[in-house]
């Protein structure tokens, strides 16, 4: 049975950028640099035919190529803080291709899912981290934000269970519709 979700890669540049956060706080257990990304929607264990399904119908999600920004820090479990994260600018862009993915999780029988999207980069999991560490940790960071980048593309990941933080695989790339037409171009020459 397949652990899967959809995701955003993230360029080397960022990556790197984020990378040299990882330090000064205590009790986060960090995440690897090669397993940042943006979630776009987390499936879960399910069965073969419902894997199936569900990349099918994220082959069929058109979209273009749009940009992303981040810009601050944040934590999710408030009086118990759990993860430490980066924030992603809101875009419309980002929010259509969001939606485009629940519907495709829905037409593979999954069940919606309940939480709002919140985009985010998670870049530790937090245990035994006091709100106080965790608040002094974001005023002192709070100010992080990295250029724009481009969107190409959204990947279908595989993870272990209870491997929580990777090592994730790429089972499949879905480019955006203009750069589908660059890799056709690319592959005819």
């Amino acid at each position: 049975m397949p652990r899967l979700f959809t995701g955003i890669e993230l360029p080397e540049d960022i990556v790197r950028r984020l990378s040299m956060l990882r330090a000064g706080l205590n009790g986060a257990i960090w995440i690897d640099p090669d397993n940042y990304h943006i979630t776009m929607r987390f499936v879960g264990d399910i069965t073969d035919a419902q894997a199936s399904h569900f990349a099918d119908a994220l082959a069929d999600i058109r979209f273009d190529s749009f940009d992303l920004e981040l810009s601050g820090l944040g934590s999710f479990g408030g009086n118990k803080p759990r993860s430490l994260w980066a924030a992603v600018k809101q875009s419309p862009a980002l929010q259509l291709l969001q939606k485009a993915h629940e519907r495709a999780a829905r037409f593979a029988g999954l069940p919606p899912e309940t939480r709002n999207f919140v985009p985010h980069i998670t870049l530790a999991r937090l245990r035994n981290v006091s709100p106080y560490a965790a608040a002094e940790y974001l005023a002192g960071h709070g100010g992080f934000f990295a250029p724009p980048f481009s969107v190409g593309r959204f990947v279908l990941f595989s993870s272990r269970p209870n491997q929580g933080g990777g090592p994730y695989l790429v089972e499949e790339g879905y480019p955006s519709w203009d750069m589908a037409f660059v890799e056709d171009d690319e592959a005819a020459a």
